[in-house]
């Protein structure tokens, strides 16, 4: 998007990124760097790759350390308001690249 000024020049205007805290290890970071786990109405847990799933979601980091956080913590099932099966942790564990501390 551009602006004009009374000059004729023109200002760029700032998209502003939208921020999500990782309930793994609490830390803000852009919601694209971010994976979504959602409660859709129905009840049922599910990886959301494209975020615009409808229902109650929840978002971690691409590191197998905050997922062993959550679970650890049971933060995900506190987040949804819903019990999350072992299935649900072992598609988000395939997820993560097994190198994904190494930062």
């Amino acid at each position: 998007m551009t602006r004009e000024r009374a000059g004729g020049m023109r200002i760029m205007k700032r998209r502003r990124v939208p921020l999500r805290t990782c309930i793994g290890c609490q830390e803000q970071k852009a919601k694209r760097e971010l994976i979504r786990i959602v409660r859709t109405p129905q009840g049922e847990i599910e990886i959301d790759p494209t975020g615009k799933k409808a229902g109650r979601g929840t978002y971690i980091c691409k590191k197998r350390s905050c997922l062993e956080a959550a679970m650890k913590g049971k933060r995900i099932e506190r987040s949804l308001n819903h019990p999350v099966s072992p299935a649900v942790y072992e598609d988000l564990a395939a997820q993560l690249p097994d190198d994904a501390d190494e930062e």
